[in-house]
């Protein structure tokens, strides 16, 4: 987090990942990002949270008995569905829709911290004995465990996506990741914590969603709130992550690495439609044919390899152009360190999930032809004007134009 706030003092664009690795490591590595973010990374990491979003709306009617998996899938597509259609709809409902969103996910952390707290000032510590025994650790799984627990607090990088549109972006990305990132530690911190005053770490194992099962032991009144609001939290994250998606692609295009059509915004309603329908059948295929926890390490792998690629990049910006004087610096082993465990957590993971990981690594490597085909040397002429007659077309269709970002 502390580098990406340094890599947005640097570097003035928007973008996020996208823009940092292109403009350090150069445009092979930059598309590659796209390529995966595209047809890996984003639809994967939204289905995962369409995939809670369903577990928990569903878990309090058929426990003590897990929810059926169909029954998830078929209310992780709806709640995706209704997303959806809000961001193609209104870009102000769904930013209005995000703040109402971020304050229930507050809240439903304090109704799972405060219990937790409470039983804990009680005495009851019994789950904490022996907490930090190794017995049970095996190397090969420690991949997978970053994987989850890296997803978890993974929000740091959300600001790099609209640089271009923060006020005094030198002041507020630092001051902004810092606080937000000490306060989610400190708030999910608190949280495992609640859990195991009340959950043993088999009772934690077993369970399909944890907030049930906590709620279910903590406080009986607690079992049909909680769920809820952890819902609620998992489509705000939905919601979020399409607005971020569609920045990315504006920058890309912007670069001349992807189509200009998936940038563009509906002509009147303002939303970014082409980018939300470009979605649509990927995150189906994922929820429909996918589990949880392999989408996880599925997407994750490339996810973890770009962001390594971005923090080794702020090394070699740094070294290429000392010139440059940031107003927000980090110390050098804080990238180092960093990029280091992100590669060695993405090379163990080929031994956890083989299976998952090799599929995302062919994924990152298919975009190797498209890129020499068709973004390092230009298009055949006749290619090209088929490509611009059926963008046109489609911008007629779709009611759409080019986007424009205000800068301050």
């Amino acid at each position: 987090a502390l580098s990406y706030a340094e890599l947005g003092t640097r570097i003035t664009k928007s973008g996020g990942h996208y823009i940092y690795i292109l403009e350090t490591l150069g445009p092979l590595p930059g598309f590659l990002f796209l390529w995966a973010e595209y047809f890996a990374i984003r639809p994967a990491n939204s289905a995962v949270v369409a995939l809670a979003f369903g577990r928990y709306i569903l878990e309090p009617f058929f426990a003590p008995c897990p929810a059926p998996l169909l029954a998830v899938k078929l209310v992780a597509l709806l709640g995706y569905y209704i997303v959806l259609i809000l961001n193609s709809w209104s870009v102000s409902w769904s930013a209005r829709l995000q703040t109402i969103l971020s304050i229930i996910k507050l809240a439903a952390l304090s109704l799972i911290i405060v219990p937790g707290m409470m039983l804990l000032a009680q005495g009851c510590t019994g789950n904490f004995q022996d907490a930090f025994n190794a017995q049970a650790l095996v190397l090969d799984k420690l991949p997978l465990a970053f994987y989850a627990g890296m997803f978890a607090y993974s929000g740091w990088f959300q600001t790099s996506f609209v640089r271009e549109e923060l006020v005094k972006p030198e002041r507020n990305i630092p001051l902004a990741v810092i606080v937000s990132v000490i306060t989610v530690i400190v708030g999910y911190m608190l949280t495992n914590v609640s859990y195991y005053t009340v959950l043993t770490t088999a009772d934690v194992l077993v369970s399909q969603a944890v907030a049930v099962s906590f709620a279910r032991k903590a406080f009986q009144s607690l079992i049909s709130v909680i769920p809820i609001l952890v819902s609620l939290s998992c489509f705000g994250t939905m919601n979020g992550g399409i607005f971020t998606f569609s920045r990315t692609l504006f920058v890309a295009s912007r670069e001349g690495q992807w189509p200009t059509l998936f940038s563009m915004i509906h002509i009147q309603r303002h939303t970014p439609l082409p980018a939300v329908m470009l979605m649509f059948p990927l995150v189906t295929a994922m929820i429909c044919v996918g589990d949880l926890y392999h989408l996880l390490n599925f997407f994750s792998f490339s996810r973890w390899l770009f962001i390594g690629l971005a923090t080794l990049g702020l090394i070699v910006h740094r070294w290429r152009h000392p010139e440059i004087l940031s107003p927000f610096k980090v110390p050098l082993f804080i990238p180092i360190s960093f990029t280091i465990i992100c590669l060695f957590t993405v090379g163990m993971s080929f031994y956890s999930d083989p299976v998952n990981i090799s599929i995302g690594c062919a994924i990152v490597l298919s975009g190797l032809p498209v890129y020499y085909l068709f973004i390092k040397q230009s298009m055949p002429n006749c290619c090209r004007t088929i490509f611009y007659y059926f963008t046109l077309k489609l911008q007629i269709l779709l009611k759409v134009v080019q986007q424009e970002v205000r800068t301050y």
